[in-house]
């Protein structure tokens, strides 16, 4: 694809991610500003809220002023009129980031993997820059360059990230390619330990984000009565629980990472001098949301035994790398095994550091400054829970007979030395053969890619057309090479030797 083309659908992917995240907000606040406020409502600061919830969404932390006449009319202390609001709603940052991502893989597999990045890149941080200076309000704002970087950032690196995994998919014949063929040129079993290393970073990922949804799910469901309760004593009309869901629903991805940190053994917290942890439970007076009320006022002993889903998580990983790591007839090298282990548990603590930068914040002022779990515990205790799991099955010894690629046969092949049961072959020819392999390494052939189709049909088009397959002469020398012709030649084909097909004199149907 052209490069032009490319740059130009990259752009478009940016402008989606980035008015997709506007009108999620844009859209239920209008309806707000109509049907909940009444009367003469100030359109005026409707687009300042769907940029400061916007830029809660990307990790932009805001500066919160409460007015005179609310401190007034609430009787909250004036030394809390201003605080600011950092726990970002993460299901904007997912949106972006996944958007992202896929724009840099498509824009790989097109054969310009470096322009789609740029682009796309480059229009995203555009419009983060106009909502950034036209977004600010007296009552919420936020730092200008932060609201910049910080969204940017995040459609940056998951485009890039993306980039490259198109390009080692497809090939790129550059960098990415030239790095692939330094790893095949490492000895032994040491050129699979790095992409099976990124392999095992997924898997783990996943998993734990996965158990982590789950937890959530039976947390909502074993207390929901609770969770109703506080919707009750809200007394919100249809207007005001509409939003308070929206709410919670833009922060289910924030409660994920939380619940992983939960299993993981340090837990979070909800306030300056809190914990949730399977162990304990200090929480004291919770804010008036609903969803927190998943969170259990004490533990029990059982809730410890959530500490072995990571390291079960580790162990499925260690069996998904183990098998497809190469087979060998001599003993099996111990440091490529230890080496993956000690990197895939590493990286994994890396992810768990990140898990818990991007799930914590301030919810309000006072005690509510501190929520969210620290990265230094959950990364150590991720990293040592799922490195337990890899060494079990990375590092046993492997069950099975060896392979020899001379005497051993292929799962898909088949040797006998006898004639099977059924046989109606004559018995000097019982001797059954190798079945064939069913599936074949088929050899490259230079100028059949993606990237040589335009030459291909560049070639095509400028031949005669008489010259083309299928054309006028091929078909005369086809007839030219049959000297009974072409029709002779096709009922011996297909009619066999015993059928002879005819024509009476003066009549067109076969005798």
């Amino acid at each position: 694809m052209h490069r032009l083309l490319v740059a130009l659908l990259a752009a478009l992917d940016a402008v989606l991610a980035a008015a997709g995240g506007i009108a999620v907000v844009l859209a239920p606040l209008a309806l707000l500003w109509v049907a909940g406020l009444g009367g003469n409502p100030d359109w005026s600061a409707l687009w300042p809220a769907t940029a400061a919830i916007w830029h809660l969404g990307h990790l932009v932390p805001l500066a919160v002023t409460l007015p005179d006449t609310y401190l007034a009319a609430t009787g909250i202390d004036p030394s809390l009129a201003s605080f600011t609001l950092s726990l970002a709603p993460l299901a904007f940052a997912a949106f972006t980031a996944l958007f992202a991502a896929r724009s840099g893989v498509r824009a790989a597999e097109a054969g310009a993997g470096i322009t789609g990045w740029l682009s796309g890149s480059l229009v995203f941080a555009a419009i983060a820059s106009v909502v950034a200076l036209t977004g600010n309000a007296a009552l919420v704002a936020s730092e200008t360059w932060l609201a910049i970087l910080l969204p940017s950032l995040l459609f940056f690196v998951p485009s890039l990230l993306g980039a490259i995994v198109g390009a080692w998919r497809v090939g790129d014949d550059g960098p990415i390619d030239a790095l692939r063929g330094q790893l095949s040129r490492l000895p032994g079993a040491w050129a699979s330990v790095p992409p099976l290393a990124l392999r095992g970073l997924a898997l783990t990922t996943l998993g734990l984000v996965g158990a982590g949804g789950v937890v959530v799910v039976a947390g909502l469901i074993a207390r929901s009565t609770q969770v109703i309760g506080i919707y009750q004593a809200s007394n919100a009309d249809a207007i005001g629980a509409t939003v308070i869901a929206l709410c919670q629903l833009m922060y289910l991805p924030t409660l994920v990472l939380w619940a992983v940190a939960f299993i993981a053994g340090p837990g979070f917290a909800v306030g300056t001098d809190t914990a949730v942890t399977p162990a304990a439970t200090q929480v004291g007076a919770l804010p008036g949301i609903p969803v927190l009320g998943a969170i259990p006022d004490t533990t029990s002993p059982w809730l410890l035994l959530l500490v072995l889903l990571p390291v079960g998580i580790g162990a499925l990983t260690g069996w998904i790398l183990r098998s497809r790591m190469p087979l060998t007839t001599d003993p099996e090298p111990v440091g490529p095994r230890l080496v993956l282990a000690i990197v895939v548990a590493a990286l994994t603590g890396g992810v768990g550091a990140l898990i818990a930068v991007a799930s914590t914040g301030a919810i309000g002022p006072g005690r509510l400054a501190h929520t969210g779990p620290e990265p230094g515990p959950l990364a150590l205790a991720l990293g040592l829970e799922v490195l337990v799991g890899l060494a079990i099955l990375l590092l046993s010894p492997r069950f099975g007979p060896a392979v020899d690629d001379d005497t051993t046969p292929r799962p898909h092949e088949e040797t006998r030395d006898e004639a099977p049961a059924f046989s109606f072959t004559p018995a000097r020819a019982r001797a059954v053969r190798p079945r064939r392999a069913r599936h074949r390494a088929r050899p490259h052939r230079v100028g059949t890619g993606r990237r040589d189709r335009p030459r291909r049909l560049a070639e095509f088009v400028s031949r005669p057309r008489r010259d083309r397959p299928g054309g006028r002469a091929q078909r005369r020398r086809g007839a030219r090479a049959h000297p009974r012709g072409v029709g002779e030649a096709r009922r011996r084909r297909f009619g066999g030797a015993g059928l002879s097909v005819t024509r009476s004199a003066g009549s067109d149907a076969p005798a």
